[in-house]
């Protein structure tokens, strides 16, 4: 009998500058709580990770990033550990691994073959000195449960070990602020996918021309006037141009008018690049940012999910692919320059089923948001139950899944 996929859900890593600079994967059943045996889920996870990171592809989940798995005693003393590509992939060690000495040879082990390692959710312990120095790479703090004094406390004491400090579970800008000043160089946590704690100056002119050029590539494009439009408003040119200018499939010569990237890239793809370019920083540093991946991964996913051919299952009966790659990232644009929904629906004239899925979550394209934004907070299991209801097998979503990161990868 087949083996379910198992869901997967990622979280970025985050430098100083809320880049990202690789991903924790955590893999959830498909299979209800009652039914899976979810006592240790780390063991539930070594038992798929290989098959999943096999058949789902590295390169579609991450890109050109890192991703870290959690690893008990048990998998990191197995030798399947070892079939993980170490250019790709980290080890995150559990809080609850008992230090011994052979749990010190395996790591050193581990470490010689270029394993990039990190212990997770840690707490200072002289009886990790051996790990300290120059065997793990990454320590990661959680913000929550442990308390400001402490985490001073520890921060100065790890601090004189070559390793890098990870904050986790970052859940406002002022903690943000606050464990950067005090020596983190690396942050994780729902504050940096929540686009409404994004803080972005909303650019003059740009919502209104946004929504033109939308609105022009939505119809029967004509180019002059897309063309037009870019003419009106060079700080949007300047962000579309930098991210055509990164595309995989163009040629190497520079892109240097908005015509000149129609022809290359096509129409279909500016119309996706435009929905996607308004989240670029004019720094051009963007392409790593959590927002435009979040925007770009939802957005792709949605419209996967929409082109499933389900055979009479009750999701996305009358959905059309263009229509949910667009609410995908309407959902998020209204978030980062603080545009009332209504203004976007207006501005667009969209139609009823799409105001009513980005205001209400209502309808099938509302369903669509709704498990996207479930599967961003790593609510995998409350995705998995819904799409049971809907008839959307694991493997469905699971394809789904590879496509958005896939498409999201190549592009940026």
């Amino acid at each position: 009998m087949k083996q379910a996929n198992h869901l997967i859900g990622r979280q970025p890593i985050l430098n100083g500058l809320e880049e990202i600079v690789g991903y924790e994967l955590l893999f959830r059943s498909p299979q209800s709580p009652g039914k899976a045996d979810i006592k240790s889920p780390v063991k539930a996870t070594s038992q798929v990770v290989f098959d999943i990171l096999s058949n789902f592809g590295i390169k579609e989940v991450l890109g050109e990033h890192r991703g870290f798995i959690n690893v008990d005693a048990e998998l990191l003393m197995s030798d399947m550990i070892e079939l993980l590509p170490t250019e790709n992939i980290g080890l995150e060690l559990l809080e609850d691994i008992i230090i011994t000495p052979e749990i010190i040879e395996r790591c050193h082990e581990l470490k010689k073959l270029g394993c990039v390692l990190s212990l997770d959710d840690h707490v200072y312990s002289p009886e990790f000195e051996p790990l300290y120095n120059g065997v793990v790479d990454v320590i990661k703090l959680d913000l929550i449960a442990t308390p400001l004094a402490e985490q001073y406390k520890m921060v100065e004491l790890l601090r004189r070990y070559p390793v890098k400090l990870l904050a986790e579970k970052v859940d406002s800008r002022h903690v943000y602020l606050r464990s950067r000043k005090m020596g983190f160089e690396l942050f994780q946590g729902y504050f940096f996918a929540r686009p409404t704690l994004v803080q972005k100056a909303r650019m003059a002119n740009t919502s209104h021309s946004f929504f033109k050029l939308m609105q022009l590539l939505s119809g029967e494009p004509d180019v002059d006037e897309i063309v037009e439009v870019f003419k009106h408003n060079p700080a949007l040119t300047y962000k579309l141009l930098l991210l055509v200018n990164s595309l995989s499939f163009t040629t190497r010569e520079k892109i240097r008018t908005v015509r000149h990237a129609i022809t290359q890239v096509g129409l279909n793809n500016l119309k996706r690049w435009v929905q996607l370019a308004i989240f670029a920083d004019d720094s051009g540093q963007s392409l790593n940012n959590p927002l435009l991946d979040m925007a770009a991964v939802r957005a792709a996913f949605m419209e996967e999910m929409a082109s499933l051919d389900l055979k009479g299952s009750k999701l996305v009966r009358q959905v059309l692919p263009d229509e949910s790659f667009m609410v995908g990232i309407l959902s998020i644009l209204k978030d980062i320059f603080e545009i009332d929904m209504a203004q976007i629906t207006s501005s667009l004239n969209l139609s009823e089923e799409i105001r009513d899925a980005l205001v209400q979550r209502d309808g099938d394209l509302g369903t669509l948001l709704l498990v996207s934004e479930m599967v961003e907070r790593l609510e995998l299991t409350e995705a998995a139950q819904c799409l049971e209801r809907l008839g959307v097998s694991a493997d469905d979503l699971l394809s789904c899944q590879k496509r958005a990161y896939s498409w999201r990868n190549k592009f940026f």
